[in-house]
């Protein structure tokens, strides 16, 4: 049973003779009937980890499998040591907050918070200390006795928080935490909660399809495809060498494949690339869509290695920006102002003349 002798949550007792905490090891396989997740991931106590991927990945079942809600058709749970593999989800060190915070409607954001504590154990009084200070903590004092359905959406984010940290866990699951939040409520939450998290202690493991969420809130992301990891690392790391079209569009870059000799990249799409490194074997070639320079007629003097014809396939209007796709010998996306397009005429069809500097490319081994 967890000790509550400490108010603060995000803190769990040191194991015997001073022992150091060792955080999450875990190998989650689960199989359907179509689709099998099998996914490691570690994580050291004070680490935030971002799972990211496409709808189907496999983010919330491998979230579900960590907490013990969808069971293991193999692989391992460690937490601080110990396998949580046949540990029912109520007796795990583990505190969920669900996409939709999932509050109890008829209790008030004070025993909503301290509805853990008394599940392991605490009296009644005891658990609500425990809740008001957690809601103190989370500037929710005033707002002890509301019901969920008085709350503002950020406010019940951080009850939902609260109540999961309210049981010291030593893992912490985010399943779209920020979601259902309106786009200046989430500016304001996503803020609160990278506080709230630098502050924890033990591990965090956060599951978004938003790259903003994740690159603000984690320390590391995992990219899921089809049940695998693709490609783990820093948000730093993963921007700027991204290795699948999933993560290049995740991360806004026009992403391709192909073989280096020298500063050429001859791209499997078929044209040459000239980048500023100087590379032999695969690669990848990445340029953000602000770097793509488009024309009506070719222009005098471009490399012919960098200018492709195109033609333009759609255009999308992103606040004071325009993203036109286009097709032809190279696919590729190109970000201009409004009044760029309206010179250059955009419209579906169009036919244009890319142009990207080498210098604005990046190429990396694949």
């Amino acid at each position: 049973m967890t000790d509550l002798d400490d108010l603060d949550g995000a803190k769990a007792p040191r194991a015997a003779g001073g022992a150091r905490d060792e955080g999450l090891d875990a190998r989650i396989v689960v199989e359907r009937a179509s689709f099998r997740l099998d996914v490691a991931l570690t994580a050291a106590p004070g680490d935030v980890v971002a799972l990211l991927g496409p709808n189907g990945a496999g983010k919330t079942t491998a979230l579900r499998a960590l907490a013990g809600l969808v069971p293991l058709g193999g692989g391992h749970v460690r937490l601080d040591g110990a396998t949580l593999d046949r540990t029912p989800p109520e007796e795990r060190p583990v505190g969920v907050v669900f996409q939709d915070y999932l509050l109890f409607p008829h209790l008030s954001a004070l025993d909503n918070v301290a509805f853990g504590p008394r599940c392991r154990g605490a009296s009644k009084g005891r658990a609500r200390e425990i809740a008001r200070t957690w809601l103190e903590h989370m500037g929710l004092a005033d707002h002890a006795d509301a019901r969920p359905r008085r709350l503002s959406g950020g406010q019940a984010q951080r009850v939902a928080l609260a109540r999961a940290l309210a049981i010291r866990p030593r893992l912490l699951l985010l399943d779209e935490p920020l979601a259902a939040l309106d786009a200046r409520t989430r500016l304001e939450v996503r803020a609160g909660l990278r506080r709230h998290l630098a502050a924890f202690e033990a591990v965090a493991v956060l599951v978004t399809h938003d790259p903003l969420d994740a690159m603000v809130l984690a320390d590391r992301l995992v990219v899921l495809e089809h049940g695998e990891v693709v490609q783990e690392g820093t948000p730093q790391e993963i921007a700027r060498r991204p290795r699948t079209d999933y993560i290049a569009r995740l991360v806004g870059l026009n992403l391709y494949r192909g073989t280096a000799t020298g500063h050429s990249v001859r791209l499997d799409a078929g044209p040459a690339v000239t980048t500023t490194e100087d590379l032999s074997g695969p690669v990848f070639v990445a340029f953000p869509p602000g770097a793509v320079t488009l024309h009506r007629e070719r222009p005098e003097g471009a490399s012919a290695r960098n200018v492709w014809p195109c033609e333009v396939a759609g255009l999308e209007t992103y606040g004071d920006q325009i993203r036109a796709d286009l097709t032809g010998e190279l696919p590729l996306a190109a970000d201009l102002t409004t009044v760029a397009a309206a010179e250059l005429g955009l419209e579906p069809g169009a036919a244009v003349w890319a142009t990207v500097k080498a210098a604005q490319t990046h190429a990396y081994p694949a």
